[in-house]
């Protein structure tokens, strides 16, 4: 007899509990088993990769094996190729539902019915499931993941379908007792594409429930602790505490990221022993700079104009519109697990507030030739005022060009900063970066550890503001020192430096920007100001 197979943190495709460390996936979302016993037709929704599909793969089974219902899962995924030729559409996921059937294990009696109705194009889905429906002697329950898929036309014949057959039930029309719609999007996106309206003044739509769209929400501390707890017993090796606070602040809860911290510490770095808030710190690097398959997807959407339009006036720290179309631009953004939510507009968590500086300052890091270990001091420490000094030189030469060819122009400043520091300071160190909608500012905490001469190990921690001075505003000086203060007594330190980016039409010409101030703050901390 085979010794049982090893399990592993997944990060790639739904969750095996028999191969991979995983929480109980219906316990993250105990309303979902409360609507499918009201009979309810309803959205679960949630970024990608955060366990939408094992949550529904384990519902099914255990909607199954109580006895009382047929539930059948699968993907509209491959009807995407169908775009907006809704017939073609049909057939795409008639096939999908025939071998979903085939493979789940069902009795004979409680499969779909062969063949299904040949009816007329735009009907025929919805009389497969009435079909179904009346041939099956228990509830039957549908969950379509990947619902997104659809495309115009296709999405509202599918939806359209699954209306009419919804409203027909009190009637005793045989059809679905409950579907579920997994995809990205909320509720309001499907009940537009399925012809009915974004408000509630619709009370016959299935997709007139936005109280009961479904969110599956990220983990929570206590749920990381327990889940690395699943190969501490299983393996012997225990993540310290501190190490499980870390990956927590560092993603925020946000499932794969979660996994793949866990996944790139014992798989990839191979640590033995304990692990470390060191290594978890290590981990997050390693997996910035490879770029993984679930930061492109998201950081790929970057300069679509919805997402431009929210993330832009969050790095640059100014306020937003606030128009109809931006809030619904939010929710997008949001969906897409960028932002934390939809009221205070920040980045989702640290790991996703990195990746998105430094993919946006890609193009001025190609302009950047100095060498990051010139920086560094006979001592060990890293030389911060002649960093400063070089970007000095570097903004003159480059900085109008820059700011031209960025697409995110409100924020350009910061962005080119910010790859100037990482160009520089990554190699040896590490950035922490804190910005947000409305603060009119972006804090950053440099991180440089080093060994003194005589072998200690020691932390340089060095702190920066960045503002920016636009037209029609005043001189952010003294807000800035007021802000420079609150993040130096948070960080416990003494010491920072205030950048004041001047955008103003009457601004030095380039050539003669850049030049330091030494003053000290209202609660009396020393600090160089950067004018360029």
């Amino acid at each position: 007899m085979r010794p049982p197979r090893a399990r592993y943190f997944n990060t790639t495709g739904p969750c095996d509990p028999q191969r991979h460390y995983m929480l109980p996936p219906t316990q993250r979302l105990p309303q979902a088993r409360e609507l499918i016993e009201m009979d309810r037709y309803f959205v679960l929704h949630a970024p990608r990769q955060t366990g939408k599909t094992t949550m529904l793969y384990r519902l099914t089974s255990e909607l199954t094996a109580e006895g009382d219902i047929a539930a059948l899962m699968f993907s509209c995924e491959r009807a995407k190729s169908a775009g907006d030729d809704y017939p073609a559409a049909e057939s795409l996921l008639l096939d999908s539902l025939r071998e979903a059937a085939a493979r789940s294990g069902l009795p004979e009696e409680l499969l779909p019915p062969e063949p299904l109705p040949q009816v007329t194009p735009g009907s025929r889905f919805g009389a497969a499931l009435s079909a179904w429906s009346h041939r099956c002697p228990r509830r039957v329950v549908l969950l379509l993941d990947e619902i997104d898929a659809l495309q115009g036309n296709s999405m509202v014949s599918i939806l359209s379908q699954l209306r009419d057959g919804h409203n027909a039930r009190p009637a005793r029309h045989p059809f679905p007792a409950s579907v579920v719609l997994c995809g990205l999007r909320d509720v309001r996106d499907y009940k537009v594409a399925s012809g009915g309206p974004s408000d509630r003044s619709n009370p016959a739509s299935p997709f007139n429930i936005v109280a009961e769209s479904l969110r599956l929400g990220d983990f929570t501390a206590d749920d990381i602790a327990e889940l690395y707890d699943q190969h501490t017993q299983a393996t012997g090796q225990e993540f310290t505490k501190d190490a499980v606070d870390r990956a927590f602040e560092l993603t925020q809860g946000q499932p794969w990221l979660v996994n793949a911290l866990a996944y790139e510490i014992i798989s990839k770095m191979r640590v033995t022993g304990a692990i470390t808030c060191e290594q978890v710190e290590e981990a997050k690097e390693r997996l910035i700079r490879a770029r993984a398959t679930h930061l492109d997807s998201l950081v790929a959407r970057l300069h679509e104009p919805r997402v431009e339009r929210v993330i832009e006036p969050i790095v640059a720290g100014t306020y937003p519109d606030t128009d109809a179309a931006f809030d619904k631009d939010v929710s997008y953004v949001h969906d897409l697990g960028l932002i934390r939510g939809t009221r205070d507009l920040e980045i989702a968590n640290p790991i996703y507030r990195e990746v998105l500086l430094r993919v946006l300052g890609d193009r001025t890091e190609r302009f950047i030739k100095a060498e990051p270990r010139s920086f560094v001091l006979p001592d060990g420490r890293f030389d911060l005022p002649r960093l400063l000094q070089e970007f000095i030189t570097f903004w003159r030469e480059h900085g109008e060009t820059l700011i031209q060819q960025e697409g995110y122009h409100e924020a350009a400043c910061q962005i080119i900063l910010m790859a100037f520091l990482h160009r520089l300071v990554n190699g040896g160190g590490h950035l922490d970066r804190e910005y947000a909608a409305g603060t009119k500012r972006l804090d950053v905490l440099i991180r440089w550890p080093y060994t003194t001469p005589d072998g200690e190990h020691q932390l340089q921690r060095e702190v920066m503001e960045l503002k920016v001075w636009r037209p029609g505003e005043t001189d952010p000086t003294q807000a800035g020192l007021t802000q420079l203060d609150h993040y130096l007594d948070r960080l416990t330190l003494t010491t920072g430096v205030l950048v004041i980016f001047n955008r103003r039409p009457d601004a030095p010409p380039w050539q003669e920007r850049g030049h330091f101030e030494h003053t000290t703050t209202p609660a009396g901390h020393q600090v160089t100001i950067l004018r360029v």
